[in-house]
């Protein structure tokens, strides 16, 4: 008898810290709605302003990058754009300065197989 109700109460504890995982959802970053609008302009850029595209309303943070020169950090945002049917990831690195979104550079890839 006890040990089933130690196997129905670790049970329930397991599906407790599953719920409450997701619960946690991590704050976003001070610069993505700066990210969001880089993203659109430079698909624009990329394919020109006429051509239909859309973009995510959301970045993720995805880590950081040191900086080229000096001791410094590039937090890392990642975009999604979409173009009829191509796919493209698309990084913008902010420099780690509080109350200011820095943009220090940007990448732009096509999530394709080209193969």
């Amino acid at each position: 008898m006890r040990v089933r109700f130690l196997a129905a109460a670790g049970a329930v504890a397991a599906a407790l810290l599953s719920v409450a995982g997701p619960a946690r959802a991590q704050a976003a970053h001070p610069c993505a709605a700066d990210a969001v609008a880089h993203a659109r302009t430079l698909l624009a850029f990329h394919f020109g302003e006429d051509t239909e595209l859309s973009v995510d309303d959301t970045a993720k943070t995805v880590g950081t990058v040191k900086a080229l020169r000096g001791e410094g950090r590039f937090d890392v945002l990642e975009v999604w754009g979409f173009i009829y049917k191509a796919e493209y990831r698309m990084h913008f690195l902010y420099a780690q300065i509080p109350d200011t979104c820095a943009l220090m550079g940007q990448e732009i890839l096509e999530a394709s197989d080209p193969y």
